[in-house]
């Protein structure tokens, strides 16, 4: 099929169009054509995109089914996919007919909701197909948009505040990779991005009091793209933004920034930072590492005192983030492997938790733990799914949770053995958090009388969870199945960061020589 990649980035903003010119709003029969309108279109974009996993050929490393052609004022359009995005494609096609399917009680501005998460699809497939850098850009910010109006329209009470805050911490943090784009684009003369995978951004490297250092072009580049990134993931500190934007996002406006959008910093890390940067990484990646340590810990910590329920999940998010920063600057197979593993699953499970989340909110109207108890004499279907995804949040082994924590541990664990002894800490620290909560909400006599009445979950609701349930076992007894598609990739992605290190000389024991 030509133009595969365009046809299944564009047709949810196709979508998008034929709802805003072509059906009016405001009515209950016209509010029932924007949903259907909505579900059909992201279900049609995830059944066409498997015809990209299918023609997918797991053996080449490079980038494939590209698109090509020339676009306004001399850029490029330009797509592809590899094994280190395409899955990431995947993940956006499968997760969003269940969003929409999670929306199907908003009542609000209904045909302006669906066209939001419409665009928004269009935009998160953009940034994970873009092989050009500043069509990357452009998606990357564009992206901000819907979900700045996804919070501040569809929100709770402080949705202003929180939407704000979340487009002014990611809007800032990328103005310094826009000024580090153009640097790049004056020093190697394209924005081709497999171009600029094989140029050689400057280093300097002297010795100063008898103290080798290694600076230069590569570390400034570094620094600019990890203000973006960092934020986008985000991780500590600047990860503050994530727990007000969840608390007062709507269901879906949640499991959208939790299984899609914190992952565009984790693959603009894999995509620009480890293989455009290498010196830079190599020289900042102990900073990495206890950021992230500290990030696990901290979080977990402050997970344990929430009462919002929202808001414990918002900070294990942080947390389980925290192991793919890590795994990533590790730059070994098992790091880099553990880390894209780790953003696939946690798309899943946090996806799943914000939607238990969302099942008991619907009913009762407040997030408030204390609210809550006993659920499981009234709910035992939902006592039992939000078990599930509550074991496999904490890394129970046969779920999709256990298999990226591994591996990232067992990468950072060639590094660094004090990072992964505190990180490690961190499971831990999970499992007493999730369990907690699960205590307070589910286990327990119902004793609330408001509780009384509550009813266990629709038809529909078991729908959304179905195909989360399956990918979290799936994953979980079966990880091939996703790191035969990500192995060959990594490992070419390993390869040149090796070498470069090699070809630095950067004096001492590099991450890429503790490796072997």
């Amino acid at each position: 099929m030509d133009n595969l990649l365009s046809i299944v980035t564009f047709l949810p903003a196709l979508a998008a169009l034929i709802l805003a010119l072509f059906l009016r709003g405001g009515d209950a029969a016209a509010d029932a054509n924007a949903k259907w309108l909505a579900m059909i279109a992201t279900t049609a974009t995830f059944l066409i995109s498997l015809f990209i996993l299918f023609q997918f050929d797991r053996s080449n490393t490079g980038f494939q089914m590209v698109e090509q052609g020339d676009w306004v004022m001399g850029m490029q359009y330009k797509m592809g996919v590899d094994g280190i995005s395409v899955l990431f494609v995947m993940l956006t096609t499968f997760m969003m007919p269940l969003t929409i399917l999670a929306s199907w009680g908003v009542k609000s501005r209904v045909k302006e909701y669906m066209i939001a998460f419409l665009l928004l699809e269009t935009l998160m497939l953009g940034v994970f197909m873009a092989l050009d850098m500043v069509l990357f850009y452009l998606f990357f910010e564009a992206g901000l948009i819907p979900m700045f109006l996804i919070i501040g329209i569809w929100g709770g009470k402080n949705r202003i505040y929180a939407s704000f805050k979340f487009f002014l911490y990611t809007f800032l943090g990328s103005v310094l990779m826009l000024v580090a784009m153009v640097a790049m684009i004056t020093d190697a003369g394209t924005t081709d991005i497999p171009t600029l995978l094989t140029h050689d951004f400057s280093f300097a490297s002297f010795d100063v009091l008898g103290i080798h250092v290694v600076g230069g072009m590569q570390t400034m580049l570094w620094l600019a793209f990890f203000a973006s990134f960092a934020v986008k993931m985000p991780m500590w500190p600047v990860h503050t933004w994530l727990p007000d934007a969840h608390v007062q996002a709507p269901t879906a406006g949640s499991v959208v920034l939790a299984a899609i959008l914190l992952k565009m910093g984790g693959y603009g890390f894999l995509r620009f930072s480890l293989p455009m940067f290498p010196v830079g990484s190599e020289i900042l990646a102990p900073l990495v590492f206890w950021m992230s340590a500290i990030a696990i810990v901290y979080t977990s910590l402050v997970a344990l005192v929430q009462e919002d329920m929202k808001k414990l999940i918002a900070y294990s998010s942080v947390a389980h983030m925290g192991y793919v920063t890590m795994g990533i600057f590790t730059a070994n197979q098992q790091g880099v492997d553990g880390a894209i593993f780790q953003m696939l699953s946690h798309g899943f499970i946090s996806g799943a938790l914000f939607l238990c989340v969302g099942v008991i909110y619907d009913r009762m109207h407040t997030r408030d733990i204390d609210a809550y108890g006993g659920l499981v004499n009234r709910m035992p279907a939902y006592a039992l799914i939000f078990l599930f995804f509550t074991m496999s949040n904490v890394g129970l082994p046969g779920t999709s949770g256990f298999v990226g924590e591994f591996l990232t541990l067992v990468g950072i664990f060639q590094v660094n053995t004090w990072v992964a002894l505190f990180a490690t800490s961190g499971v831990i620290l999970s499992a007493s958090y999730a369990l907690w909560l699960y205590r307070r909400v589910v286990l327990g006599d119902l004793i609330k009388e408001s509780l009384r009445t509550i009813q266990d979950m629709t038809s529909r609701e078991k729908w959304i969870f179905a195909p989360l349930v399956v990918m979290t076992l799936w994953l979980g007894v079966y990880p091939a199945a996703a790191l035969d598609i990500i192995g060959p990739s990594v490992e070419a992605l390993v390869g040149n960061y090796e070498t470069a290190i090699a070809a630095a000389d950067l004096g001492g024991t590099s991450v890429a020589e503790a490796n072997h």
